[in-house]
């Protein structure tokens, strides 16, 4: 049986998270309430797409949902991070699809003979896949390296990993990576 939801600031984010984690829809539902509009906001700001804003939107309050118990009130506010999040998301995708675009337009030496632009396609889809695969933290040393330029200092840094941790993750990612494009 779930606790109703109070209205006002009666409910913490902090209870509201650790009923979440308990699996009770109603709880992120009243967190999805109050800060949507937030995330939402700042996910069209950078990406000027509402469509790529609210895939934003979904996959983060997915990962609320899927990782609720690991939030740590001691590392700052929820909406903090919700925000940051929705920014780091948000500009990651901007630079996949700039990436892309960057791809689509000019020639580029893979290591692979790529002879034509559907045989590209191909590849770029090939390495979603292997990404989309990925562990949940090998990806975001990944993307984190490659996407939003950091050194593996700074990845451990923002993920609080030690530095050969994010080493191995993103060693092992692009192992996977280079096993896929051969």
């Amino acid at each position: 049986m779930t606790t109703p939801i109070t209205t006002g600031e009666t409910t913490t984010d902090w209870s509201l998270l650790e009923r979440v984690a308990r699996q009770d829809e109603e709880a992120l539902s009243a967190l999805y309430d109050r800060y949507s509009g937030l995330v939402f906001s700042e996910a069209k700001r950078i990406l000027r797409d509402t469509g790529a804003a609210e895939e934003v939107l979904q996959d983060l309050f997915f990962q609320v949902w899927r990782t609720a118990a690991k939030f740590e009130p001691s590392r700052g506010s929820l909406a903090g991070w919700l925000l940051v999040a929705a920014r780091n998301r948000s500009i990651s995708r901007l630079r996949q699809s700039s990436h892309v675009e960057a791809l689509d337009e000019s020639s580029v030496s893979l290591g692979v003979n790529v002879e034509s632009h559907a045989a590209q396609r191909l590849l770029l889809e090939k390495v979603r896949t292997v990404m989309e695969a990925l562990p949940e933290g090998q990806r975001e040393a990944v993307e984190c390296a490659y996407f939003e330029g950091m050194t593996h200092t700074e990845i451990a840094q923002k993920t609080g990993q030690p530095l050969g941790t994010v080493k191995t993750r993103i060693r092992s990612a692009m192992e996977a990576l280079k096993k896929v494009l051969g």
